[in-house]
């Protein structure tokens, strides 16, 4: 795997997710994705679900021994 090392974070770039939108309903998305390195597919009823699915997916990946580390709000970084 291809780590991308920072100074707060590390962001596995090899990980692939394929994405069908079947749905946009409600000002939100509808469909399926599937995580290729995983070899699992779901449905997702929102935006906000198939955000949370892709997080699963990264701590997954960080549980099997790949050092993953997400961006928080109390990190002194600036993005001016």
């Amino acid at each position: 795997m291809n780590i991308i090392e920072s100074e707060n974070s590390y962001i596995a770039s090899s990980t692939s997710f394929l994405v069908k939108i079947q749905y946009r309903q409600n000002t939100s998305w509808q469909g399926t994705i599937q995580w290729l390195e995983g070899k699992k597919s779901k449905h997702f009823r929102s935006f906000l679900e198939m955000m949370m699915l892709i997080h699963g997916a990264l701590t997954a990946s960080e549980a099997d021994g790949d050092k993953i580390e997400f961006h928080s709000w109390n990190e002194k970084e600036d993005a001016s």
